[in-house]
């Protein structure tokens, strides 16, 4: 470890009180992104950044201004001026990252999917129960004022009960065997990568499946590429969603009801949304974002651990474990492999 010398140890959150101190552990593309949206959120500070890699850990610090910087993964776990951790690493890393902060004292911010699979989850969300630590899994796209405008509105009764609900994700992206994306060690793949999203609005708007079926094709190294699933309600309603990494899909939700239906454009990170009634003018309605769209969730994890919740009631831990569950099914579906596991 570099950085300043070990600090008095983690303080209790209380609303009113200091600032929240974040710990960033990892350095990609994700972590930039969440420090634009943390650093639009009044009451936290980004005290410290975790790499394996001195070099690197450094480079990103300074940067970004961040005062400690370390070189091991569990040197920033152990950090006690740091409260709440985000944990920006390769999907196969999140269960020991997440498992290691939490059980040093750490409440954490694991990025999504939250883990690889439903056991997984389930151990992480028994380890923060456990330890009484907060842990959430971050679908920045539950916060955004727009999706949680198009979630009441549905909760409400607005377009009737809900039929149908259509959603895809997807980019083209180079083909590369050593890349993340299509790395099976690293958890590669759309579903893992992509699919948690449709996956994880299903579950918002209508509960746990109770049929999954779904198909794939699969790229050279074995992950999947592009996933078409479809999820069926206790209500009836059905779950039609498509995640690629090799094509640029339309990125779109649509959700009918029976008196009308909601468009959102680049739903995952949504701005806005159109409301169809069945007996009225469509109407627009806009949320544009302060930052990037990260700053929605980093708030209200800002606010929740400085008030001593344990989970987020807009994301609980349980749904995140049903979520990692019904994942589990599309790869049984499918046919494909848990990275690094047996197939199904």
């Amino acid at each position: 470890m570099t950085g300043p010398a070990a600090a008095p140890g983690p303080r209790a959150p209380g609303g009113g009180g200091p600032p929240v101190r974040w710990g960033i552990l990892g350095t990609g593309a994700i972590a930039e992104r969440f420090l634009h949206g943390l650093r639009a959120v009044p009451g936290a500070e980004v005290v410290a950044v975790g790499s394996r890699n001195a070099a690197t850990a450094a480079r990103f610090a300074d940067r970004w201004g961040i005062p400690r910087r370390h070189a091991e993964h569990r040197a920033l776990a152990e950090d006690d001026a740091v409260d709440v951790v985000y944990v920006a690493l390769p999907h196969s890393a999140h269960h020991a990252a997440t498992v290691m902060c939490l059980s040093a004292g750490r409440h954490v911010l694991c990025e999504k999917p939250l883990a690889l699979d439903a056991a997984q989850a389930r151990d992480m969300v028994a380890t923060a129960r456990r330890t009484g630590r907060f842990l959430m899994e971050a679908m920045w796209t539950r916060f955004a004022p727009a999706m949680r405008e198009v979630h009441a509105l549905v909760g409400g009764g607005g377009i009737g009960e809900v039929r149908m609900l259509t959603a895809d994700i997807g980019w083209r992206f180079r083909y590369d065997p050593a890349g993340r994306l299509f790395d099976p060690a690293l958890g590669g793949g759309a579903l893992l990568d992509l699919g948690v999203y449709p996956v994880a609005l299903a579950s918002a708007l209508l509960g746990a499946p109770v049929g999954v079926s779904a198909r794939a094709a699969f790229a050279g190294t074995g992950v999947d590429a592009q996933v078409g699933a479809v999820l069926t309600a206790a209500s009836g309603a059905v779950a039609v969603l498509g995640c690629s990494i090799e094509a640029d899909l339309p990125n779109r939700a649509v959700i009918t009801g029976t008196a009308g239906r909601i468009e959102v454009p680049e739903w995952y990170n949504p701005a806005e949304y159109t409301v169809h009634p069945a007996d009225g003018p469509p109407r627009t309605v806009r949320r544009p974002h302060l930052a990037n769209g990260f700053e929605h969730e980093a708030a209200a994890v800002t606010a929740l651990v400085r008030d001593g919740a344990a989970e987020s009631p807009l994301m609980p831990l349980d749904e995140s474990v049903r979520i990692a569950a019904t994942l589990d099914a599309v790869r049984h579906a499918i046919g494909g492999r848990r990275p690094g596991g047996p197939a199904g």
